[in-house]
């Protein structure tokens, strides 16, 4: 496998660490609208916390001035995982994660349904039989998710994480919440009824992504999170499997990354802290979290 198509993989992995969002066509927004950006303050440093959306299009800029105005007060970029910083990836150990071993299949641990379903998916994008043959469910999620966004004009070289770590270059501090070793490893560890379960949900969004589109980019654009919530939850609310997943590949990172933004709030400087805006909806989500630690919490 190339270096290149190996990147292309690795920066995947964020398309679902903010719940798969798909950006839509930019809309005149009214001055009062506020933005997926929260100022938490502890009486002394800062955090600001921008909720991510991981593709869009070149449309979808500028970003309003109160977002990239909190971004130049910043001294520390924050993001899950540092995708231009690649060179700390072991190529070697995402393929054995993300791939069934010579002489195994995927049609070996899936149901019949699923990957007559699954074959139906790969060729409507393009992909071929033999490319989709040895990869797990969870990996396979992704491509085919990625697929769909890159079919309907969407880059991740205009996502907001990409636009801010162009933007730090050298002159701010990059840190991160997670790493890709970290999400290759949780998306890796579901069980294999939780890996199928995932590649279904994954498979039924694209069948009305465009549908969702509206909402859920308008909500973000908007600031409106109630709205964001009620469209993000809808799943969950029709299907209590989904619970477990929605433990680990939620609640349980929520949780983790408010520990990381609790100790910012107790150092020095200011950081601007870049998330999947799912993780920031909700009453498990990072920002209530922070306020029920009594924080100083404001939306923009």
């Amino acid at each position: 496998m190339t270096r290149k198509c190996t990147r292309n993989r690795l920066v995947i992995l964020l398309l679902v660490a903010g719940t798969l969002l798909l950006p839509g066509s930019r809309e005149v927004r009214a001055q009062n609208e506020k933005s997926f950006l929260w100022k938490v303050e502890s009486g002394g440093p800062v955090v600001y916390i921008m909720g991510s959306v991981h593709l869009l299009k070149k449309e979808n800029y500028p970003l309003k001035p109160g977002i990239e105005k909190a971004f130049e007060e910043a001294d520390t970029l924050v993001v899950e995982a540092n995708i231009g910083d690649l060179k700390k990836i072991d190529p070697q150990l995402l393929l054995a994660k993300a791939l069934y071993p010579e002489g195994d299949s995927l049609s070996n641990h899936v149901s019949n349904e699923t990957y007559a379903q699954v074959k139906s998916a790969a060729e409507r994008l393009g992909l071929p039989s033999e490319a989709i043959r040895r990869q797990k469910p969870w990996m396979l999620a992704l491509v085919l998710s990625s697929m769909e966004m890159m079919r309907l004009g969407y880059d991740s070289r205009f996502g907001v994480d990409w636009h801010f770590l162009s933007k730090a270059g050298k002159a701010k501090r990059v840190l991160e919440l997670e790493s890709f070793e970290y999400q290759v490893n949780l998306l890796s560890g579901f069980s294999a009824e939780e890996q199928e379960l995932f590649l279904l949900l994954a498979m039924r969004d694209l069948e009305n992504a465009g549908e969702q589109v509206d909402q859920l980019v308008r909500a973000w654009e908007t600031g409106d999170v109630r709205r964001m919530e009620e469209v993000l939850m809808k799943k969950l609310r029709e299907d209590q499997r989904l619970y477990p997943f929605y433990e680990k590949f939620l609640y349980h990172r929520n949780r983790e990354m408010v520990k990381k933004i609790d100790f910012y709030l107790k150092t020095s400087g200011i950081y601007f802290v870049v998330i999947g805006a799912a993780h920031l909806i909700g009453g498990k989500g990072v920002i209530e979290m922070l306020q029920a630690k009594g924080y100083k919490v404001q939306q923009y």
